[in-house]
Parts: C-alpha cells; sequence; structure tokens
C-alpha cells in the first residue's frame, strides 16, 4: 500500500478537540513506561506535543523532569497550555509553538528528546530526525514513536475497527489518514542509513507502533 500524506499540521479547533477527546491513555502511558526504561530524566524536549497529554505523565512519573512542549498547531498549544495551568506540575512544564524541521535551539541542549506519533505528519522526515538528535546532548535518552502503514486495505480497517471503533466519523478518519501517512519500518531504517542515524534502535512495539530509540549513557 502506496504512503499518501495527511495535513502536516492539525490546526482546527474541531481537529484539536476531537483528537484530544480520543482515549490515548494505554499507548501513552507505554510511551512513558519506554522512556523511564530509556533513563530519560533532567530537561527534555517534547516534539509535536499536541494537547500535551505527554508531558504531564513525563512530570508525574519522573520526579526531576522539566519539559518543553513544541508544536506548530496553536489550537493545540492551547489545549497544552489549559492543561498545564490546571496541573499540580505546571512550574516544570512549558509550551512554545516551533518547526520540528527547525527548531529553534542550541546543539545539545536537551538531556532527553522525545516524540509521539508526528513523524507521519511530516513529508518529508529527515529535517525532523536530524533537528531531533542535533538538540540531545552527547549521551542522552531519545525516542521517537510513530505509527507505521499496514501492508493493505485489509489490514488498515482491522486496525481501525480494532483501536477505532468507538470512536466517531471524524476520529477513525484520522486515525484512518494517520495509517496512511505513517512509514513502513523498512522505510525508516532506510532513511536512518541515509542521515547516518545509525546509532539509533529500531523497534517494533504493537500492531501499528514502531519506535527510534537510544538509551541514556553515562558519562565516561
Amino acid at each position: 500500500m502506496q504512503r499518501r500524506l495527511e495535513a502536516e499540521v492539525m490546526d482546527t479547533e474541531a481537529e484539536a478537540v476531537d483528537y484530544d477527546r480520543m482515549d490515548h491513555s494505554e499507548p501513552n502511558e507505554a510511551f512513558v513506561a519506554r522512556l523511564i526504561e530509556l533513563g530519560a530524566r533532567g530537561r527534555m524536549l517534547d516534539i509535536g506535543t499536541g494537547p500535551g497529554h505527554i508531558p504531564l505523565l513525563v512530570c508525574e512519573r519522573i520526579r526531576d523532569a522539566e519539559v518543553l512542549g513544541v508544536d506548530l498547531a496553536d489550537a493545540m498549544l492551547a489545549i497544552a497550555e489549559r492543561r498545564r495551568r490546571a496541573s499540580a506540575h505546571r512550574e516544570r512544564l512549558r509550551y512554545e509553538r516551533a518547526d520540528a524541521c527547525a527548531l529553534p535551539y542550541a546543539d545539545g541542549a536537551f538531556d532527553a528528546v522525545f516524540s509521539n506519533t508526528i513523524l507521519h505528519h511530516i513529508p518529508d522526515p529527515r529535517p525532523f530526525l536530524r533537528e531531533a538528535w542535533r538538540v540531545l546532548r552527547p549521551g542522552g535518552a531519545f525516542l521517537i514513536r510513530d505509527l507505521y502503514r499496514p501492508p493493505d486495505e485489509a489490514r488498515l480497517e482491522e486496525l481501525v475497527r480494532l483501536h477505532a471503533g468507538g470512536s466517531n466519523a471524524h476520529q477513525q478518519a484520522m486515525f484512518r489518514d494517520s495509517l496512511m501517512a505513517a512509514l513502513t519500518p523498512a522505510e525508516l531504517r532506510a532513511l536512518l542509513r541515509e542521515i547516518d542515524l545509525n546509532d539509533l534502535e529500531l523497534t517494533v512495539d504493537t500492531d501499528r507502533h514502531m519506535s527510534l530509540q537510544r538509551a541514556a549513557r553515562l558519562p565516561s
């Protein structure tokens, strides 16, 4: 099945609200558990933070975490900021508008860099991957998780039924479009070789998620 791109930025109020209302709790908890396994701590960057669910979980689970979440979608950032203000961890959270493919931060500025399900929104992921790696300090923890594209329409519709069967029609359409826009593990491996990011492990985590990761390394 060929990749079919979707909108790079989900920035209408309807899209942001519908996305925020979807139940992402299970994959989000699994994502943060992986971050903890990888030794993520300290100053962290969440690229494509959306409505800000994951930074809140990170601050709840990792005591010394300070998280900056960035996104290009103003509607998503508005929801994230409302969540931040209501959180007991609001002093350790911050949100900014920034482009994942041209981050306005210094090399090695963050102890951990992570991103959950924005890779498929980006037509050419190379600049995004380079930027995410650039702003990570040497030895920092790294985790980029995304959907991967199913092999055919039958599997696509099966995944929609399994994971969005109880959602409304718009939410199902968003999930379907995201699966269609995702890369395959083989395509992502080829990109990593092309841009010389061979220090990253590629894992297939679930029936729809794959991850690029590296555990934090202690100074020698």
